[in-house]
């Protein structure tokens, strides 16, 4: 075994990163040892975090693949162990760079992850559907994007993304977020409950844990955006943001009708009791393309306006513009794909609604920084 083969197998393990935790598993001391004899074939020894590592299978790939491209390579074996509870403690500390635990990073002077949240006045307006495809589409962009399902009783995000049934690894008491197919992570509630059938029962207290626990005890890595799915309404947890993340851009979702909008104005102004500045309203459920005269013909299934309304009484209330990002007809291929996890911008890029969602994120990802909710990190020098 000469120096420059093990430089090379150890260079090329550097290029394979955890799939969870998407940082090279050498730099998480994951890589435990690594022999290779006279005749080239290398032995690679790759600990897991825990035994049932849901994506072992692809940490087992990709090391093979990486270390078998390597020159004078003739065969890999790889053994997957598991950290010890002290490996697993190193782990922890490497991850949170030496920050307290149960500090939310998204909320520090220094964090550059751009927060949105996607709130409604009611419940039935497909808000879910519109953070999911909104957060894909930023994806799309190249974007580092996670979603944090927020609506703790009403968590249907993970079965849109396709990831309803599996459950997040956790490393200590730090949890690795959901990676999924479309190139973002999640976490919901419904993931850490025993049961996918088990009925959550919180007030107040436990619901801002909850969210707490989501946002601090995730290891959410170098997001360039987040999102949160909030309930509907302006109870709890859309209290809770606003204390705890002061610094979310709201995005208001209603339907066309009379009903919708009066109350999806109570969103929006609950945000901006918080200090939280609204961004947009998005009309859902806009209208229905004609199937017998063409999409040029328009049936107004829920009236028409709403969305309009909704901006121009915030704008109003609050003193700036709050415009109307865009109006998302009805679609059968938007409703098909949250049902198995595949959402519409990815399936059909094509459709009126996968470009008006795709049209929105790349407005709202496009928007500079504003300074409202960020701390600025000054300190007095002395009293006047």
């Amino acid at each position: 075994m000469t120096s420059a083969l093990l430089d090379q197998v150890n260079a090329a393990l550097a290029t394979v990163n955890d799939p969870e935790i998407r940082r090279p598993i050498t730099e998480l001391n994951m890589v435990d040892s690594v022999e290779i004899d006279e005749a080239g074939k290398v032995s690679v020894t790759v600990l897991l975090t825990v035994a049932g590592c849901p994506l072992k299978d692809t940490i087992n790939r990709d090391v093979t693949e990486a270390v078998s491209k390597v020159p004078g390579v003739t065969g890999v074996d790889l053994t997957l162990g598991t950290m010890t509870a002290e490996q697993r403690a190193g782990l922890q500390e490497v991850l949170r760079g030496g920050q307290a635990q149960r500090e939310i990073p998204f909320a520090q002077a220094g964090s550059l992850t751009k927060v949105y949240a996607i709130a409604s006045g009611k419940g039935g307006v497909g808000k879910s559907s519109v953070t999911v495809n909104l957060a894909v589409a930023m994806a799309q962009q190249g974007l580092k994007v996670g979603i944090v399902d927020a609506d703790i009783y009403g968590h249907s995000v993970p079965a849109m993304l396709g990831v309803g049934d599996v459950r997040p690894t956790q490393v200590e008491d730090m949890i690795m977020p959901v990676p999924t197919a479309h190139g973002i992570s999640v976490i919901s509630i419904g993931m850490l409950k025993p049961r996918r059938d088990q009925v959550v029962a919180w007030r107040g207290p436990m619901l801002d844990r909850a969210l707490v626990q989501m946002l601090s005890d995730v290891y959410w890595g170098d997001l360039d955006a987040l999102f949160l799915d909030l309930p509907p309404g302006t109870g709890d947890i859309a209290i809770s943001l606003g204390q705890h993340l002061p610094n979310a851009e709201v995005v208001v979702v209603t339907t066309p009708q009379e009903a919708a909008a009066e109350v999806a104005e109570r969103a929006g102004t609950m945000a901006s009791m918080m200090h939280q500045r609204v961004i947009g309203v998005l009309e859902n459920m806009s209208f229905l393309p004609c199937p017998h005269c063409g999409p040029e013909h328009r049936l107004e299934v829920f009236g028409s306006g709403g969305g309009e309304r909704v901006a121009q009484t915030l704008s109003a209330r609050f003193g700036y513009d709050v415009p109307v990002l865009g109006a998302i007809p009805l679609e059968l291929a938007l409703r098909e794909g949250g049902d198995v996890g595949r959402p519409i911008v990815e399936v059909s890029p094509e459709s009126p609604a996968a470009q008006q969602l795709a049209k929105v994120a790349a407005t709202i990802s496009g928007r500079g920084r504003g300074l409202a909710g960020m701390q600025l990190g000054l300190t007095p020098a002395g009293r006047f």
